[in-house]
């Protein structure tokens, strides 16, 4: 039921990437037969007599189980290198030549299910696969705090169905299909928010972002950053807009790696972006700015940068303002050393 809800909301989706689509679909399948295979052989293993088909179907079950999770993390993450599937491959080859040798499971004359020299490898290889998937997703630097309740969820989801065939063999496979579906799914809801709240150029949390976190936050802001590209144009009229959309991926990265994950990144315009310090010190916000500046000085563009520390009873609007002002004569003083003054940003 959960898989053909699945396949339904992708037939319709018109949101994220079709890569991303394709992914999942494909992940889904994998699953499908991964459900049909371990029923199938469910039943042989009920019947008194042997069937040549269940050691392939045991066969099959062990390798989907680790293509499964490898296409999970390819979903998430697709930079992912290919070599992430040396493991899995490794896996199914030894699982197949089982079948006659019974170096990872064996089936028995009278029906009996035994595990080999290698029962437990493919357990240990999906633990691998787990624990890198779960350091990838704390490791990821534009994760802000909210998504990590969601990390943690699908971590235990994931781990649980991997612990459970070891005390309750005869039902395991119920308990993986359940619960990889619904993190699929669960990501896949995920997905479509990040698609909501994030600029689709730099991945940095959008200008309705920015607002909702305004208000949301409203307590705890404590400073706003404000950067906005300089010769943008210049660049898209001299060198096209692929060049101009490469260079507001290369600041924003510049931004992301400065911040920490209590101040929080968005573009708000075109060459605009903005950061709302949540709890930062005055010390700590100037330190950002800086790390800014280090990160930009190593790149071939330039930005204007402009704080302002909160005051008792301002609103983020005015100490955003405050922010642009200092952004605004530092971007001045730039037109000013080309020979270019301008009087607008």
């Amino acid at each position: 039921m959960i898989l053909t809800a699945i396949g339904l909301v992708l037939h319709s989706d018109i949101q994220l990437e079709r890569r991303i689509i394709y992914r999942i679909s494909f992940t889904t399948a994998m699953l499908f037969l991964y459900s049909v295979s371990c029923y199938t052989e469910s039943y042989l293993s009920d019947l008194p007599s042997y069937s040549v088909l269940r050691p392939i179907l045991c066969a099959v079950n062990y390798s989907l189980v680790t293509f499964i999770l490898v296409s999970a993390i390819m979903i998430m993450y697709p930079s992912q290198k290919k070599y992430l599937l040396i493991p899995a491959v490794l896996n199914a080859a030894l699982c197949f030549i089982s079948i006659p040798t019974g170096i990872v499971f064996r089936i028995s004359s009278d029906n009996h299910f035994g595990r080999g020299t290698l029962g437990y490898l493919t357990y240990f290889i999906d633990a691998l696969y787990l624990i890198y998937l779960i350091i990838t997703m704390f490791r990821t630097h534009r994760t802000e705090k909210e998504d990590y309740s969601l990390m943690i969820f699908m971590s235990i989801a994931s781990v649980f169905c991997l612990i459970m065939p070891l005390f309750m063999e005869e039902t395991a496979h119920h308990w993986f299909n359940i619960t990889i579906a619904i993190d699929i799914l669960v990501y896949y809801i995920f997905l479509l928010q990040q698609f909501t709240k994030r600029d689709p150029l730099t991945k940095l949390l959008n200008r309705k972002s920015y607002y909702t976190d305004s208000e949301k936050y409203f307590e705890g802001i404590t400073a706003v950053v404000a950067m906005d590209m300089d010769g943008l144009k210049e660049i898209n009229d001299n060198s096209g807009h692929i060049a101009g959309d490469i260079a507001l991926k290369a600041l924003a990265d510049c931004f992301s790696a400065a911040a920490n994950k209590e101040q929080r990144v968005y573009r708000i315009g075109g060459d605009e972006y903005a950061i709302l310090c949540i709890g930062s010190s005055e010390e700590g916000v100037k330190s950002l700015v800086e790390k800014i500046k280090q990160n930009i000085s190593r790149t071939e563009y330039s930005c204007s940068v402009g704080y302002a520390v909160r005051d008792d009873g301002s609103s983020i609007d005015e100490t955003y303002h405050r922010a642009d002002s200092m952004l605004y004569a530092e971007k001045k003083l730039y037109y000013a050393k080309k020979g270019n003054i301008r009087d607008k940003k």
